[in-house]
């Protein structure tokens, strides 16, 4: 699959992500609503997955098979986002498969914040859906639109942050951590925003993407990578957003 990082934010979706040199059979094509049905089935085995971690965790806090779990998820849902972005054909198997890993994981972290700052993770799901809702009826109404200006600078911001989290990353092996992102300060709770905002521009230019491949007629097994490639974004935006509340809850 082509990388085209200059046409969608998220890594997984690219120029070329539904150009197919196959056949379709009329009727057999990608829609918009067979992407939602497949997002939807996505959405509950992440939530089936973060059920067994969640109720383990409050169960009791110390249990290792928690942490397992969580690594397990991190680790095995990194692998299966890989192997669907490099072999999209293979996404209906392995787009549930990577739900079901990013459950786990996203279960044992929502506990721990839960458990911290009750109610936060409720807070957190809410406002990500609040926002894909919000992104979804700008971009129907033509309020925000994927130009090509507007691609370069939500691509350029998500390369920066993910530089920023991987020297950060770098730098922790160090015994140094980067305050202005970790902190609660007045600058640290600004910089989470900034990448919140970033993270809900990313649904913009998932959204010109799904919808042209719809518009070429890719193959209907596309519906299950466009899935995939949506629920990367929403993953990330409801990290951000638990760590922008914890961060806020934190002052209090």
């Amino acid at each position: 699959m082509a990388m085209d990082f200059t046409r969608s934010g998220n890594p997984v979706l690219g120029e070329n992500t539904f150009r197919s040199g196959e056949m379709v059979a009329f009727g057999d094509t990608m829609s918009i609503n067979g992407v939602i049905n497949k997002t939807g089935f996505l959405l509950v085995l992440v939530t089936v997955g973060a059920i067994f971690p969640w109720t383990r965790y409050f169960a009791n806090p110390a249990d290792p098979l928690v942490g397992i779990l969580m690594l397990a998820g991190i680790f095995g849902g990194l692998v299966m986002a890989l192997v669907t972005t490099f072999k999209k054909d293979w996404a209906p198997v392995t787009a549930p498969a990577y739900a079901l890993l990013q459950g786990l994981a996203l279960g044992g972290i929502s506990a721990m914040f839960e458990a911290s700052y009750p109610g936060i993770a409720l807070q957190a799901m809410a406002l990500t859906f609040a926002t894909l809702g919000v992104m979804l009826m700008a971009y129907r109404s033509g309020l925000i639109r994927a130009t090509e200006k507007f691609r370069m600078g939500v691509v350029a911001a998500t390369g920066a942050i993910f530089l920023v989290y991987l020297a950060g990353f770098v730098l922790s092996f160090f015994g140094i951590q980067l305050s202005f992102l970790y902190g609660n300060s007045l600058l640290s709770i600004g910089i989470s925003g900034v990448i919140v905002v970033v993270a809900a521009l990313n649904l913009i230019l998932d959204f010109d993407l799904i919808e042209k491949g719809v518009r070429q007629g890719a193959p209907r097994k596309f519906e299950w990578f466009a899935g995939f490639a949506l629920m990367v974004t929403l993953i990330w935006l409801y990290l951000e957003l638990l760590r922008l509340l914890s961060k806020i809850n934190s002052r209090r």
